[in-house]
Order: C-alpha cells, then sequence, then structure tokens
C-alpha cells in the first residue's frame, strides 16, 4: 500500500494512549476516535496524548457510524471491554460498513469455545463486506505463539502448564470488575465462582446461548489447540478469589478492597484432549498489593521438559505494540472472524505499516 494505513482508536481510555502513540509511530495515521466518556468527547486526542493537535476530535459513540462512513478508516482498533457480548456492537459496525478491526478483548482471542453465536454473526457480516475482525494483545505471543513456538521443538508432548498475573489496576473498571476485585467473598462465590459449579452439559447450553463468562485462559486454550491441530474433549474452569492481609486502595475502583475480601481471582483452566495431551493454564488477575509484579510461567511436559519464564513484563505496551504490530496481519486477511492462530508468525514491524500491505 503506497498511502499511510487510516486508523480509527474505537475506545480512548488507559490502553489508547499507546496504540495511538505506536499507530503514529509505525507510520500509521489516525483519522478518528470513538468514546462514550463525556469527560473525553469532543477533545482534540492530542490532548489526550499530550501532544500538539492532531485535528482529530473524539466522537460520541451514538454518532460513530457516521464518523466511520465519513474518514472511511482501513482498520478499527477496539480497546474498551473484556467480554466478546460488550464489543458486539463495535465489531458488528465495523463488519456492517466493510472495516477491518482487531481489539483487545481478551475473549475475543478466541470466542468461537465460548460465544460461538456472536462470533458466527460478526463472521457472517464480516464476509458479506470482504473485512476482517480478530482478537489479539498480550495473549497473542505470551500464552500463544510462544508456548507453540516451544511445542515445535519438542518430540513427545504429554502435558502444558502456565500461569500468568497481571495487576487489574492497569486495564481499567471493567476488567478489575469482571476479576470479582472489591467483592466479599460471598458475593465473589455467589457472582463468580458459582457460574463454573455446572455439568458439562450446563455449561454448553450456556456457551450456545451466548452467556458464559470465560475467564482468559478459557480462550488461550482454546487458540492453541487450534493452533496444535489438537481435538478437544472437555474444558473445565474454576475461578478463586485471592485476597490479601490489609487494605488494598484501588485507584481503577475508588474504593478500598478490605482486608480478607477479593482483590481479585485466579481462573484455572483445564483442556482434555482426544490426542492425550492435557492443556491446564492460569490466569491470576488482581489489585496488586507492594510485593506483587506481573509473572508469565509456561511449561511444556514431555520429551523433553521445558520451562520459560517472564518476569515483570510490561503486559500493557506488549499488549498494544503486539495489536499494532498485527494491523498488516489483518488487512492481508481472508474476511470473517479470523482468530490469529490463523495469521501465522506476529513479527517486528521495522518499516511503516502500510510496506507490509499488499
Amino acid at each position: 500500500m503506497e498511502r499511510k494505513v487510516k486508523v480509527v482508536q474505537y475506545g480512548v481510555g488507559k490502553m489508547s494512549l499507546y496504540t495511538m502513540r505506536y499507530v503514529y509511530e509505525k507510520g500509521g495515521e489516525i483519522v478518528g476516535a470513538i468514546d462514550v466518556n463525556p469527560a473525553v468527547i469532543g477533545k482534540d486526542i492530542g490532548e489526550i496524548l499530550g501532544t500538539e493537535n492532531k485535528g482529530v476530535l473524539v466522537t460520541s459513540a451514538e454518532n460513530a457510524k457516521e464518523m466511520l462512513q465519513q474518514v472511511k478508516p482501513d482498520i478499527a482498533i477496539v480497546t474498551t471491554m473484556s467480554l466478546i457480548s460488550d464489543v458486539e456492537e463495535a465489531l458488528l459496525l465495523c463488519a456492517e460498513l466493510g472495516i477491518n478491526a482487531i481489539t483487545t478483548c481478551e475473549e475475543a482471542f478466541y470466542p468461537a469455545n465460548s460465544n460461538p453465536k456472536v462470533t458466527e454473526k460478526i463472521d457472517k457480516l464480516a464476509k458479506q463486506n470482504n473485512c476482517t475482525i480478530t482478537g489479539s494483545g498480550y495473549q497473542d505471543i505470551y500464552w500463544g505463539q510462544l508456548i507453540s513456538s516451544i511445542a515445535g521443538s519438542t518430540q513427545k508432548i504429554t502435558k502444558i502448564k502456565g500461569s500468568s498475573s497481571y495487576n487489574v489496576e492497569e486495564y481499567g473498571i471493567a476488567l478489575a470488575k469482571a476479576h470479582g476485585a472489591g467483592l466479599t467473598l460471598d458475593e465473589f462465590d455467589k457472582e463468580v465462582a458459582s457460574v463454573d459449579r455446572i455439568s458439562d452439559e450446563e455449561r454448553q447450553e450456556v456457551i450456545n446461548k451466548g452467556e458464559y463468562l470465560p475467564s482468559y485462559m478459557w480462550n488461550v486454550n482454546g487458540w492453541l489447540c487450534e493452533k496444535l491441530g489438537l481435538t478437544v474433549k472437555s474444558q473445565t474452569q474454576k475461578c478463586v478469589p485471592q485476597t490479601y492481609k490489609e487494605d488494598l486502595f484501588s485507584s481503577t475502583l475508588n474504593m478500598t478492597v478490605k482486608a480478607g475480601d477479593a482483590t481479585g481471582m485466579s481462573a484455572v483452566v483445564t483442556t482434555e484432549t482426544e490426542e492425550g495431551i492435557v492443556i491446564e493454564s492460569e490466569c491470576i488477575g488482581k489489585v496488586y498489593s507492594k510485593e506483587d509484579y506481573d509473572k508469565n510461567e509456561w511449561t511444556v511436559y514431555g520429551e523433553p521438559d521445558t520451562t520459560i519464564v517472564v518476569a515483570r513484563p510490561a503486559t500493557v505496551e506488549l499488549t498494544c505494540a503486539s495489536i499494532v504490530n498485527r494491523i498488516p496481519d489483518v488487512m492481508n486477511s481472508k474476511p470473517g472472524y479470523v482468530p490469529t492462530c490463523e495469521f501465522g508468525e506476529l513479527n517486528y514491524r521495522v518499516k511503516p505499516l502500510n510496506e507490509y500491505v499488499k
């Protein structure tokens, strides 16, 4: 492509401070921005970024369609919520208008195994209008490509076990609430943990209705199985509250989480496959104490055993860089809802983004 890649930023919160800057630094152009927050609507994105004005004002989500039709972006970056049902409206709008879209929504990484109803709806509309919709972010490398690459150097695999922790403070209020942060243990049990105390048949029924609440690893396990050519036999999830011995103030929730209340949760997803390989992955998202830090650890068991640990990853920056580096892959892809396991390797972009677009 000879001109700059034109991008619309959908959601002007914490993550957009990085995605928008990275788009500019990679030779792209922000042509529009959308949000629901009255505090940012009407502001120039330059003011939000702390730079000179860019001549792009944040549009209310109510007027998103008209703005998108006017500026005609190549792709939209959606950085709002964590569940596919919460970003459904934004992704369907992009699909309706034939605009490619990539989102940080964690469920969107592989939504077919948690909300096939919405996934199929978006997929059908995107195919009709010749555009591609996908989800990416930190998990694209650190819960996905990194593990499949290790698997590629292994003779025989019996089990894959992973664990990743992150501070919910860095991702906004929707994510913090989804992790049960701030709930009492009784509230956590009723509102979060109880969801998974059901039979496999009941769970599948909830999934088919589009009402399941997956942890991040639910979708990651699905992505890994497709990437590795594994056939899922069964998959279960267990959510356990995390607590701390002292009160912790959460700036995101704007409240003090009392000692002994839930600061967040650990979710363990276990997948059994027809090939005999078990994938057990855990994500720990909580309001951090002074002692806590991000950590990503995975072990591939078999011949040989291999463990990789990433301590203190800059999760927010890695998420946003993954999104921006994926832009050419999305634009070059077949139409439909296409998970990144079908795109191939996520590469560093040393040249402007448009030079990678066919």
